[in-house]
């Protein structure tokens, strides 16, 4: 079972032109995207594979008032357990270190613990 992270999303709304769409591509992905409270606040609520799913969305689309979500998104990376990634790197057989970083933001540290854990090197 993957991790869901709560992320909050300050002042969203009046961050982001074209909201609408970008909320509908985020509760379509499965996510879970609700205001806190009566605030200008929001919260997210995604796993791992969505987050990145989010980044790679935005980035495919070029909307510059988007691009402060991935930038918080990606902090969010720094925050995976050893557990997380190796249920994110145990499915890609043969991946490489670099690989690896490139795709969760990950240290060389963490990468190599990571892939001698998955080849059963401890």
């Amino acid at each position: 079972m993957e991790i869901i992270n709560a992320i909050n999303l300050p002042s969203f709304v009046r961050r982001t032109l074209k909201a609408y769409a970008l909320k509908a591509h985020i509760k379509q992905l499965g996510c879970g995207l609700s205001r806190i409270g009566r605030s200008r606040n929001w919260q997210l609520k995604a796993n791992f594979s969505q987050i990145q799913a989010i980044i790679e969305f935005i980035e495919q689309e070029q909307e510059e008032s988007w691009f402060w979500l991935v930038k918080l998104l990606r902090k969010e990376y720094q925050h995976l357990s050893h557990e997380s990634l190796l249920a994110l790197a145990s499915p890609m057989s043969g991946i490489t270190i670099t690989a690896l970083m490139a795709k969760t933001d990950c240290t060389l540290a963490q990468a190599r613990k990571v892939l001698d854990a998955l080849e059963g090197i401890d």
